[in-house]
Formats: structure tokens, sequence, C-alpha cells
């Protein structure tokens, strides 16, 4: 179980967020802690499973990737092997940049990135509905992103 996190593990996380390539000593500058402390804290955090990993954030249209679709899949036989077989293949398309669980009429939302909707369609044709398992693919383009900062509120976190 993870131990509550204070107001400096807080503050560690929100500039990590922010920018994830800083230094101990640049983040400690910013919060008002020793370096080494952050480094400790920084460990912790990591050992504790609250960091996840490091990245950098890629702009898809500086890539080449203009489209962003969210496709829902419903499944029309449910069972533990098509789930894993569905989710095997999800988590091995690097197109596939997220892929949730959900209740209600869609088993499955997809957030899929790629070149173009010519390559949209060769995924969902060529991979989406031949599964078995799967019953219905409905997708929708994304026209303009407002938003795409994948950053967690930490305001309401401890």
């Amino acid at each position: 179980m993870i131990a509550a996190l204070d107001g400096f593990d807080l503050k560690i996380l929100g500039v990590l967020q922010d920018n994830a390539a800083l230094t101990n000593q640049e983040m400690a500058d910013r919060i008002g802690l020793s370096a080494s402390q952050i480094s400790r804290r920084r460990q912790k955090l990591e050992a504790d499973g609250v960091i996840l990993r490091y990245r950098a954030a890629l702009d898809p249209e500086a890539l080449g990737l203009a489209v962003t679709a969210f496709v829902g899949v419903t499944l029309g036989a449910h069972s533990r092997e098509n789930a894993r077989k569905f989710r095997n293949m999800v988590t091995a398309m690097p197109e596939v940049q997220e892929a949730h669980t959900l209740t209600g009429d869609v088993d499955y939302l997809l957030k899929i990135v790629v070149k173009d909707l010519k390559t949209l369609s060769q995924i969902i044709n060529d991979d989406l509905l031949p599964q078995e398992a799967v019953q219905n693919v409905r997708s929708s383009i994304a026209m303009e992103t407002l938003k795409d900062d994948n950053l967690l509120p930490l305001n309401g976190a401890s």
C-alpha cells in the first residue's frame, strides 16, 4: 500500500508532470528542498509505483500522424479467451495510444493515431473486424484537439 503523499511529494509530482527532464537540483530550486531530499523522495515515489515512467511528449502532426480516431468496439461473444485475444492484439498495436474497457453499449474504447484515413480503414478492416469475437466497430474522427496534456489533478490527491 502506498503511504500518504505530503505536500512536498505533490509538488515533486506536479513539477515532474510539467517537465520530467529537470534535474534533482533544478527541482530542488523550485520546490525548496535539497537535491538529495528530492532524489530520495523521487526514488520512493518510483518504488511505490506512483511514478510509472518517464517519457517525452511528441507532436503527432510533426511526425506525419494527422488522424486521431476514437474507436468503440463491441464484442459479440464474451468469454475470457476472447477478451484475452482482443487485449493482446490491441496492446501490440503501436497505433493504439489508449485502450479502455467500458461499461454500457461499447465494450472497448480505443484512441488510435495514424497518418491518414486509409490507414485507419486498414486497421479497422484488417485488424479489428476480422477478430471473430468482434461484433461491431464504430469510429469517430477528432476534428480538433482542445486539450491533450494528460496531467493528473494533484490538488485533490494525497
